[in-house]
């Protein structure tokens, strides 16, 4: 109990315990397998998507059963604890269709998931945003706790994004969840696991239905082995 409250204490803090290079037992960790939930209109007309309910495409639902297939492979005989997911429909289809693929673990909706609220870009064009709001958009552009207008910092998403990683590490230690959720949420969960500043949310790109995996050792030690993998999507 006490190393897994080390490990979400390092988590909730986007930290890490002492660093090694020693050959780690993955058996010990808790792998997060994070999916971004596949094409939807918005995605392909390039459009801010945040908290509108935008369904997946023709296109993303067959993403998302590339991207089933491919976490049944990854994982192979290890159980799944959960599929956790945005409450977003794009993302609770994509939960529904990797679960089923996996054999039926159960799909937890988590509501800190969610996407960033883009408040009045949402459903713009990045190109309508730049000329409609150049001045806004250079100043969100350069710190995380600036908000685009009536919407939400990524400072904000930050916390309730930790709060889901520290919470994860407590409730599945030692145990695989899938976790599904959007661009912003992920980009944070990748950028604490790698200890990285605030100028990787702007410099990551992640496809849709692109996967990446984190491993979290009791002791706070954390392994990044894949970063935006379309390999199952060529």
């Amino acid at each position: 109990a006490q190393a897994r409250e080390v490990a979400a204490r390092a988590a909730a803090k986007g930290g890490a315990a002492r660093p090694t290079w020693e050959p780690r037992p993955v058996s010990a960790a808790t792998r997060l397998v994070l999916l971004r939930h596949g094409e939807t209109d918005y995605t392909a007309q390039r459009r801010y998507s945040g908290r509108g309910d935008i369904p997946l495409s023709e296109r993303g639902r067959d993403q998302v059963a590339a991207a089933a297939d491919r976490i049944a492979r990854l994982v192979g005989d290890t159980p799944v604890a959960a599929v956790v997911t945005s409450p977003l429909s794009r993302c609770t289809a994509t939960a529904e269709a990797v679960a089923a693929t996996l054999g039926g673990p159960p799909v937890v909706v988590e509501p800190d998931l969610i996407e960033v609220d883009f408040g009045v870009w949402e459903g713009h064009t990045f190109a309508e945003v730049r000329d409609r709001w150049p001045a806004e958009l250079d100043r969100w552009l350069k710190s995380v706790a600036v908000a685009p207008p009536g919407g939400e910092s990524f400072a904000a998403v930050t916390k309730r994004v930790r709060r889901v990683a520290a919470g994860l590490l407590t409730t599945y230690p030692g145990g695989t969840v899938v976790v599904v959720s959007h661009v912003s949420p992920v980009k944070i969960l990748l950028r604490d696991a790698l200890a990285a500043g605030d100028a990787f949310l702007h410099r990551l790109y992640l496809d849709p239905a692109g996967l990446s995996v984190v491993d979290t050792w009791p002791d706070g030690n954390v392994a990044v082995r894949t970063v935006n993998d379309t390999s199952h999507l060529r």
